[in-house]
């Protein structure tokens, strides 16, 4: 994307520790909150500029950072790091973000948005089952092995983003999961992009990033926050 950072890094209280993230707003000075959850990375460059982007877009974008302070471009260590991440601090680092967004004076709204990419989709989906000011849930091709998800407590409509050729967030993982949400009576759209790796959407990841997909999954989130959050 290479445009100029628009948001800034902010220090945030979670259950008496202190938190960081990265927030950015957009240029009109109010719009929907959306919490944007990093992949097992870190809180990457990557994850800065889509909230960017979403500031540019007319929403407030929060991106918590998790691991409070790790990042890294190894897999191997990404991976330690994501199985390191203990889910209760990460739940209350989710809520606290939450919190955040709608005492923020630029957030519109009583409920927000959460989205995210890899771990951080199944986060996502997490937090909302567990947080019912959550109002809307973008999965970009979430997995984690340690999230159990519990659908009882989840209100928020949910798009989910995947990937054909995903030997992660496989297509059978993907259509049972879908599956269990419209059992459990929730509201749900699912896309499964053709041709495509885990990681489509990531344009640091040259290997795999697919423009074509990305831009049409860019606007189907985009779509989709502006009709659940106005």
């Amino acid at each position: 994307m290479g445009k100029e950072r628009v948001g800034q890094e902010i220090e945030f209280a979670s259950n008496g520790e202190e938190a960081r993230g990265y927030l950015s707003l957009p240029a009109s000075g109010r719009g929907p909150g959306v919490i944007v959850i990093q992949e097992w990375w870190g809180l990457v460059p990557h994850i800065r500029d889509v909230c960017d982007r979403l500031a540019r877009e007319g929403f407030v974008a929060l991106a918590p950072d998790l691991y409070r302070g790790e990042s890294t471009d190894d897999p191997d260590v990404a991976s330690r790091l994501m199985m390191d991440l203990e889910i209760p601090r990460a739940a209350r680092d989710l809520d606290a973000a939450v919190e955040v967004l709608l005492n923020h004076d630029a957030v519109d709204g009583a409920k927000v948005g959460a989205m995210g990419f890899c771990m951080g989709g199944q986060l996502a989906l997490f937090a909302a089952t567990r947080n019912r000011r959550i109002g809307a849930v973008g999965d970009f091709y979430g997995i984690h092995p340690n999230v159990t998800l519990d659908l009882a407590g989840l209100e928020a409509a949910v798009l989910g983003i995947f990937a054909e050729r995903d030997a992660y967030a496989t297509p059978d993982a993907v259509r049972k999961l879908e599956s269990e949400l419209r059992a459990a009576g929730k509201r749900v759209h699912f896309s499964i992009y053709p041709g495509v790796d885990h990681a489509f959407f990531n344009e640091t990841r040259p290997d795999v990033y697919d423009a074509t997909a990305a831009t049409r999954a860019w606007s189907e989130l985009l779509a989709f926050l502006r009709a659940e959050l106005g």
